[in-house]
């Protein structure tokens, strides 16, 4: 249901693989003010399936959400998954902002692995901060000889544009007005991060995959996508015990990561997929850290299994590094009343919530 008002407010809709989430926030005096939300448990393959009947019955999906969340806006933000989506950071010396266009595609076609022809372009410069700045001015003065113009650092995103056209032909057929189409890293930096510049690592474990990225100064620098989710825990559980889905379901709530018990069974078959989660993650440490970079200095989890029972005990052990369930609520102005349930699905919204917060924050 609406809980206030309409006013000048917009749409957050997250198409997950397993459910489509939908958040309706409001500006009050600059601050997102929760108006409603809604979501609905449904299979989609936006990547695969192209189908007419497919896209159609997203479109009924997101109508039902609407109806019974009683939205009040059009005006509607998505995101791509984060891995149908290439991303870089490339440097290019200083230059005009037309040559820097041509640049810019030249240097794509070293790392998109598609025809540029079928690829929508974006791309950013990153701004220098002060700690740049003086570090740059450190060396001038240590090494004065070697002076030379400052190379630009340049965050590039590519897109197919079939899918692209996929997302703008469901939001054409539900009536609403596509705002903006974004990447699900700059939402969950959004929702989860805010103002903190400091360098941190997001682990969003959804369905069937989990993306992990690293943020610096409000910049997704770093993206990588694994084919392991929730769902791939819970038919593992199936296979190990011969026991159902909802049963397998259970248990992985109920034990998590939680070892002392008698039944060790269960926390060993969920650490044993989350190995390939933890080795992902490293590498996207030594990534970051290999090229000279601020070490991270948190971990934020996010999506459906970030409340595994002691998850994050277990990955600040096994990472050596502070982690956090993320809070997307925590910029957000909402009733108290709803509090406790709105911590409860907390993760599984942070997309969707930092999508609405897009023209707001």
């Amino acid at each position: 249901m609406a809980f206030f008002g309409k006013k000048q407010s917009f749409l957050g809709i997250d198409i997950g693989t397993s459910s489509i989430k939908v958040v309706e926030l409001k500006n009050e005096a600059g601050r997102p003010k929760l108006v409603t939300y809604g979501f609905v448990e449904e299979s989609t393959d936006l990547i695969k399936n192209d189908s007419p009947q497919s896209l159609a019955h997203i479109v009924a999906v997101l109508r039902q959400i609407f109806e019974q969340s009683r939205t009040t806006s059009d005006r509607a933000i998505a995101a791509l998954p984060s891995f149908a989506v290439f991303t870089s950071i490339i440097s290019l010396p200083p230059m005009s902002e037309k040559d820097l266009l041509a640049a810019v595609r030249w240097e794509a076609k070293k790392f998109v692995p598609m025809p540029l022809e079928e690829m929508i372009l974006d791309w950013r410069v990153i701004k220098e901060t002060a700690h740049d700045q003086r570090a740059d001015a450190v060396a001038e003065k240590t090494s004065p000889a070697i002076k030379k113009p400052k190379d630009m650092k340049i965050l590039l995103t590519a897109a197919p544009k079939t899918l692209v056209k996929r997302y703008v032909d469901i939001f054409k057929a539900a009536d609403l007005q596509l705002v903006s189409l974004e990447t699900e890293s700059f939402a969950l930096e959004r929702s989860l991060i805010g103002n903190d510049p400091s360098p941190i690592m997001i682990i969003d474990i959804g369905a069937i995959a989990t993306d992990i990225s690293v943020i610096v100064r409000g910049i997704p620098i770093l993206n990588r996508s694994i084919d392991v989710g929730g769902e791939t825990i819970t038919k593992s559980i199936m296979n190990s015990l011969n026991v159902d889905r909802d049963r397998a379901e259970q248990f992985k709530r109920d034990f998590g990561m939680v070892t002392d018990q008698a039944n060790q069974q269960i926390p060993h078959t969920i650490e044993f997929i989350m190995s390939s989660i933890v080795n992902e993650s490293r590498y996207c440490l030594n990534l970051y850290q290999g090229q000279g970079a601020r070490g991270v200095e948190k971990v934020i989890l996010s999506g459906g299994s970030a409340f595994l029972p002691q998850l994050p005990e277990y990955l600040s052990r096994v990472l050596n590094l502070k982690v956090f369930i993320g809070d997307p609520w925590a910029r957000v102005i909402y009733p108290m009343e709803l509090r406790v349930a709105l911590q409860e699905i907390g993760p599984r919204f942070s997309v969707a919530i930092g999508l609405a917060m897009r023209n707001i924050v």
